[in-house]
């Protein structure tokens, strides 16, 4: 009897990678019968499948205004979806969420609990997203707002003037499965000193507390953190395929048990790391051009996967309360900033059974971008840009205005932090008051193939 994979289709097996190896060695032992299929039975992958019903989870949300009925149903039909995907054991979503996707893709202000999965798509290519502040003391903040802007970078790609890269942390990157190329290094190099461009952004204001000027910095780890993402989604994609073909591709996942698991966490620890050096070389820099020695720092990231023991928490745009998710915690404080006009949160926060140890992470969205510009169609750029940062010192890195950017494109700050008071979601200990702030622009403007496309014309 010779074997093939209609054999096994026949037998009531589903194809894969796996038919290949089967049949040969079922071949070569001349199996056939009850012997063919316990040896089959063996080597077959255990197939999993979605949940036939939502896991469910907490809602720390609720429409405000006619506005954010739909954002509101949005995400939560996102979310039914989303919480059958089979490693799935809990989730919450914060007050500033908003859908990202199709449905069953995480939204932002989306948290997911996972056991023993890895799921790149929910942490997205924009890895370890953070904030950190320093308080420079009291200080004019023009000046520290000038020196920031002499030193950040906003816009495509890395920078010429390259930042010392730290030995030990190259040593890591090449020693890791995901992270060694040559293309990885570069991008972690040469992007180092730079914060993208989109929501991220550099504000200078001042503590309501103690008076000083504070610097808070946005932005994740880049194209450097883009790379690995991109690497584990092709290695979540293939154990997908292999044991559970009826998840979404968004919802592919790395198995932690695994080697690749393994390698895949060490990784994103990696990314993080880089990822406050990134943050602290803006920082440190600003500094010494002052020459000031600050006299407070810290940080937290709000979209990164978080471990506890078996189990992995997915928080796409959410910030992490909970000390045990944060091992360079300062005073278990936090930072939730909101827009440009208006503070930055300095918050604390114990895990609550509907938190699952999480706040939001800022405003959020109730519509996309392109529709807020479409929606101001019929006013100038310059007057939306005069009427809504009035008394403020805003600048666009690129020197091209993103009214996409602009506070009224954000959900309403008041009724987030009403709502971060009702459901829970962390004290608000102090507020950075806004002085000004430095964003990247519509930087496209003057892209290359842009400026190309004009030549031509």
């Amino acid at each position: 009897m010779n074997i093939t994979g209609k054999t096994l289709v026949e037998l009531g097996y589903r194809p894969g990678k796996w038919f290949r190896e089967a049949i040969a060695q079922a071949n070569a032992q001349a199996l056939s019968g009850e012997a063919l299929i316990q040896f089959l039975d063996q080597l077959q992958p255990n197939i999993i499948d979605p949940h036939e019903v939502a896991v469910e989870y907490h809602k720390n949300i609720r429409a405000e205004s006619e506005a954010e009925v739909s954002n509101v149903e949005d995400v939560f039909k996102t979310m039914d979806v989303l919480m059958k995907t089979p490693t799935v054991v809990n989730g919450a979503v914060m007050p500033d969420a908003c859908p990202t996707g199709k449905a069953g893709q995480i939204p932002v202000g989306g948290v997911v609990v996972a056991k023993d999965a890895i799921h790149p798509a929910m942490h997205s290519a924009d890895i370890c997203c953070s904030v950190m502040m320093t308080s420079f003391g009291k200080i004019d903040p023009k000046k520290v707002l000038d020196a920031a802007h002499a030193t950040t970078h906003f816009g495509g790609g890395g920078r010429a003037d390259l930042f010392d890269f730290p030995t030990e942390l190259e040593d890591q990157i090449r020693a890791n499965y995901f992270l060694n190329s040559e293309r990885s290094l570069t991008l972690a190099k040469t992007h180092l000193g730079t914060q993208g461009d989109g929501n991220h952004f550099l504000y200078i204001g001042i503590s309501q507390e103690t008076g000083e000027t504070i610097m808070v910095t946005h932005h994740g780890s880049r194209g450097f953190g883009a790379y690995l993402y991109k690497q584990g989604m092709k290695v979540a994609e293939r154990f997908r395929k292999e044991t559970s073909p009826g998840t979404l591709a968004t919802n592919a996942w790395i198995p932690y048990s695994t080697l690749e698991g393994k390698d895949y966490w060490e990784a994103l620890q990696i990314v993080r790391e880089w990822t406050l050096l990134n943050h602290t070389v803006l920082h440190q820099t600003t500094c010494e051009k002052l020459g000031i020695e600050p006299t407070q720092r810290f940080w937290n990231e709000h979209n990164f996967v978080f471990k506890e023991d078996d189990l992995f928490y997915h928080a796409k745009g959410a910030t992490p309360l909970d000390d045990k998710f944060v091992p360079d915690s300062t005073d278990g404080l936090r930072l939730i900033p909101l827009n440009m006009r208006e503070p930055v949160l300095i918050v604390k926060g114990e895990t609550t059974a509907n938190n699952l140890g999480f706040a939001p992470h800022g405003a959020g969205r109730n519509i996309s971008r392109s529709q807020h510009i479409r929606n101001n169609a019929d006013r100038t750029i310059e007057a939306i840009f005069a009427d809504e940062t009035s008394g403020l010192d805003v600048r666009f890195f690129s020197g091209h205005i993103d009214i996409s950017e602009l506070p009224t494109a954000y959900k309403n700050a008041e009724n987030v932090q009403a709502q971060m008071k009702e459901f829970g979601l962390g004290e608000v200990v102090d507020k950075i008051m806004p002085y000004g702030c430095i964003m990247a622009g519509d930087w496209k403007i003057d892209a290359p193939w842009r400026k190309r496309k004009r030549k031509k014309r």
